[in-house]
């Protein structure tokens, strides 16, 4: 940190001032005595704060303030969450304890800020500290969401405030936000959120697309303002004109959602059209809303041509988080598409506040999509034996899906995530009928348990009480209840196996007169390569592990001894000679790794495949050493949100003309000659080698995937450049890998 002068003076000003802005923002929640209450957990967590300094060197207590200003104005949450955002790092990081908050505050402000307390302590090394913590959490939101919503507050502050930390803690904290705390914003109805989530982290994990698609979007901007302009100008007037009261105005989409679009079509920014979309906020009182609506829609389409095929209309079945609006894609005055989004000013505070704004209309809607959601964590949460990594996929794989609606055979309407089976179904409406389910009619048709089902489907389950649950059923499942039904009902059937194997294995080393203990099996299971001894106890009972192999491992064992007692140390040094010798083959200079940039052995990952020029981090694997991959790696999230403590700086050296391996997708219209033109491009003005060329041409487009040795990436991108250049092409994009 570099040396500055502490002004205690002007710090306390600044204090002083950021705490009545705070007040301020609760001004509209404050009841009776909540100031006093605000002030004792202000009072508490700036005297716990005292000494400690965030790493901008600014001092600690800015940071809770600020979460509990996003708590407030941003989410709209009322006082007990206000102490608990301005508590929420008292117990983890001094010496208050749980006990004495719930002395000062009560049980409930107790409970919330246990919720957000890390777990400390020592885990099984194959197990995530990371997940644990996320899904001790979660346990929380099953009985009070305020806990989520504070850790929302608390990571976006942490992350519009992360440009002070070390690159490594970046990369962790920006991919953990984009796997884990975006979608969870998405659901709980957080759209502002959600999407400065996604925006922050995509800063951090892939700066440059970052700063291009901003620059190009800040060069734009002059021209999509009049744009915007000439465009709602004429809405804005029929509208006064009817006597409708309603704000219309243009929101660009964010840089995330943006480049997604450019990733999944192929397309560069230019080609990029519905950068901004026109929201009208209607005021209407509740029994109009929904006719209010649909005037607009009317008057919006009779000034510009509807895409039929993009309506969409949750206002007569909102999303599952709450979500109301009408949305439609119309045809804009220069040949644009334009999305166009309604609704009304109750409606725009649950999509802008979500859960906290809900809350505020329940009265109307007793028992919502939310409330339904929040049902189903109860569910998923009630198998305390499930792998805290196993439920943290299975809980983020419902975060974002979208939803279809479906119909039991008595009319009821279950909500389900896009692509949901029959079994799913089965599942969701009892575990018993899930576990039980040999099939199901799908309007009146049999269908096997893997069909997938379509909106608007009216499904009947047909059940067995010979049926159970089955391996290959979470090959086709997507919902997190039944996934952990499921698991749960194979892992007690594997551990009744289990049983039996045990008493097996017994009887068989017996015979071949090896002590049954602990230690013993452990060997057994380490030389069979079983992760666990139940493993070992489960394949005995399914016989895949015989006598034979046992013998095996009673011969390995007294081989060790004889070596042991002999030449160990010979067998020692020439174990080592071997991993030196493997090692220095290697092209030792291309990689540095670790806090002090040390030559370490490494492989890169086949699912990125680096290349020199791009953001690397290397991950620590448990059986294939140190793996290189891409910070834009689409694993990258998953294994920096569920393994931080793995990850390891990383960056390139001199390459001495190493080749590295990258793929390039080529699209255009297809003409006489045009292969031999990208490979007199690609072998002869750059030299670079082919490994394989796959080529495709139909009704006159080409499509073509070629892996490419190139040097790094500022060669690569000079070879996509001529490539471009080549007559016919259309489109060059790097892809990830061969697979």
């Amino acid at each position: 940190m570099k040396d500055y002068v502490i002004d205690i003076e002007a710090e306390n000003k600044e204090i002083r001032k950021r705490y009545r802005a705070l007040l301020r923002a609760c001004k509209p929640t404050l009841q009776r005595g909540d100031k006093q209450e605000i002030r004792k957990a202000f009072d508490l967590a700036l005297d716990s704060h005292k000494e400690m300094r965030r790493k901008s060197g600014e001092p600690y207590i800015y940071h809770p303030i600020a979460v509990a200003q996003i708590a407030a104005e941003e989410i709209g949450l009322g006082t007990t969450s206000i102490v608990c955002a301005l508590l929420h790092d008292v117990v983890e990081d001094t010496n208050v304890t749980l006990d004495e908050i719930e002395e000062m505050f009560g049980k409930k402000v107790r409970r919330i800020i246990d919720g957000l307390t890390k777990i400390s302590g020592i885990f099984d090394p194959n197990s995530s500290m990371q997940a644990e913590n996320f899904r001790k959490m979660l346990l929380t939101l099953a009985d009070d969401v305020r806990v989520i919503l504070i850790k929302l507050a608390d990571r976006l502050h942490n992350m519009r405030t992360m440009e002070f930390m070390a690159r490594d803690k970046q990369l962790k904290i920006a991919s953990e936000t984009s796997y884990l705390y975006a979608p969870l914003a998405h659901r709980l109805g957080l759209y502002a959120i959600k999407s400065e989530l996604e925006d922050l982290s995509m800063k951090f994990t892939d700066p440059d697309t970052y700063k291009f698609i901003a620059r190009k979007l800040n060069e734009k901007k002059a021209e999509r303002e009049k744009f915007i302009g000439d465009f709602i100008g004429p809405i804005t007037e029929i509208l006064e004109e009817q006597g409708v009261k309603a704000a219309v105005f243009g929101r660009p989409k964010s840089i995330h959602s943006i480049w997604n679009k450019m990733r999944k079509k192929s397309i560069p920014f230019e080609e990029v059209y519905d950068l901004f979309a026109i929201r009208i906020v209607i005021d209407a009182v509740d029994e109009k809303e929904k006719t209010e609506c649909w005037k607009v829609y009317s008057i919006v389409t009779d000034l510009y041509r509807p895409n039929p095929d993009r309506l969409r209309d949750w206002i007569s079945s909102p999303k599952g988080n709450g979500y109301e609006s009408l949305h439609t894609t119309v045809m804009g005055p220069k040949g644009q598409w334009v999305e166009v989004q309604i609704r009304t000013r109750r409606m725009n505070e649950i999509a802008e506040k979500g859960f906290a704004a809900h809350w505020k209309y329940k009265e109307s809607n007793s028992d919502s999509g939310l409330d339904q959601w929040i049902k189903k964590v109860r569910d998923v949460l009630s198998s305390p034996d499930q792998n805290a990594m196993d439920f943290v996929d299975d809980f983020k794989m419902n975060l974002f899906s979208d939803e279809i609606f479906i119909f039991t055979p008595k009319g009821t309407l279950i909500q389900l995530p896009n692509n949901a089976t029959a079994l799913d179904f089965a599942f969701e409406i009892h575990s018993d009928i899930g576990a039980s389910c040999i099939g199901a009619k799908v309007n009146h048709k049999l269908v096997p348990l893997s069909h997938v089902l379509q909106n608007g489907d009216q499904v009947e389950i047909i059940t067995s009480s010979k049926q159970s649950p089955k391996e290959d059923w979470l090959n086709f499942v997507v919902t997190a209840k039944a996934k952990s039904k499921i698991r749960s009902s194979l892992k007690e059937e594997k551990r009744r196996v289990a049983e039996d194997g045990k008493e097996i294995l017994e009887r068989k080393l017996k015979s071949l007169k090896v002590t049954y203990n602990t230690d013993n099996i452990n060997k057994i299971a380490n030389y069979l390569k079983y992760p666990s001894s139940q493993d070992l106890f489960y394949n005995v009972a399914k016989g895949i592990v015989d006598i034979k192999q046992l013998r095996e491992y009673v011969a390995h064992e007294k081989a060790v001894e004889i070596n042991v007692g002999s030449s160990s140390g010979n067998q020692f040094n020439s174990h080592i000679g071997g991993l030196v010798e493997k090692i220095n083959k290697k092209e030792f200079d291309t990689i540095l790794i670790g806090d002090d940039m040390q030559k370490v052995d490494y492989t890169l990952a086949p699912c990125c495949n680096p290349i020199p020029g791009d953001d690397i981090f290397g991950f620590l694997t448990v059986n294939d050493g140190i793996k290189i991959h891409r910070t834009s790696c689409p694993n990258a999230s998953k294994l920096m949100a569920n393994y931080g403590y793995r990850i390891l700086k990383a960056r390139w050296a001199s390459t001495k003309d190493s080749a590295f391996l990258t793929g390039l997708h080529i699209v255009g219209i297809d003409d006489v000659g045009l292969v031999n033109k990208l490979t007199t491009v690609i072998s002869q003005e750059f030299a670079v080698n082919i490994r394989s060329l796959s080529i495709s041409s139909n009704d006159g487009i080409f499509d073509g995937n070629i892996m490419v040795y190139v040097n790094d990436t500022q060669q690569l991108e000079s070879l996509m450049k001529n490539l471009k250049q080549v007559r016919g092409i259309t489109g060059v994009n790097r892809y990830e890998s061969e697979n």
